[in-house]
């Protein structure tokens, strides 16, 4: 079996420096691909694709929510667990300035501002999932108990 390199991302030196077990998956990254493009290629549900995505509350606050890769996050929802006015995606500057990654390649371990992650609570359920590890093109399989390191508090605001 042929080795892979990985990337050592700040994702990579979170996990590692904590004991995490976690499985490298790499594939080839497809501009507005998405979670669909990640399980098609690796042969997976896209229901264990988690992604990654940063908001922005009414008083500009960052947040992650993570979230499964064929569900959506109903803002309206998300607003209203958090006692906020509104809450809207964070542009693509705003997220990679918040957490050190790129668009696309965001992960919730190892973030350059220590961010609230909330998490569907259905992901919890799974035996296993697939999350960004830090870069475009690079999934890390881990269980979701790991999810619990980052003070993952659960919500339910898929849709």
């Amino acid at each position: 079996m042929m080795s892979v390199d990985i990337p050592v991302t700040a994702a990579v030196r979170f996990l590692r420096d904590r004991k995490v077990d976690f499985i490298p998956l790499l594939y080839k990254y497809v501009d507005k691909g998405g979670t669909s493009e990640s399980a098609k290629q690796l042969g997976i549900d896209e229901h264990t694709v988690i992604k990654t995505l940063v908001f922005e509350t009414s008083e500009r606050k960052a947040l992650i929510v993570l979230m499964h890769g064929d569900r959506e996050v109903s803002t309206k929802n998300l607003a209203r667990h958090l006692g906020v006015k509104s809450v809207e995606p964070a542009t693509a500057d705003r997220a990679m300035k918040v957490t050190g990654y790129q668009f696309g390649g965001t992960s919730p371990f190892g973030t350059r501002m220590n961010l609230p992650i909330y998490v569907e609570s259905t992901i919890f359920e799974l035996h296993r999932i697939l999350i960004n590890g830090g870069k475009r093109g690079f999934l890390v399989e881990i269980d979701p108990s790991v999810l619990r390191l980052i003070g993952a508090k659960k919500v339910e605001v898929g849709i």
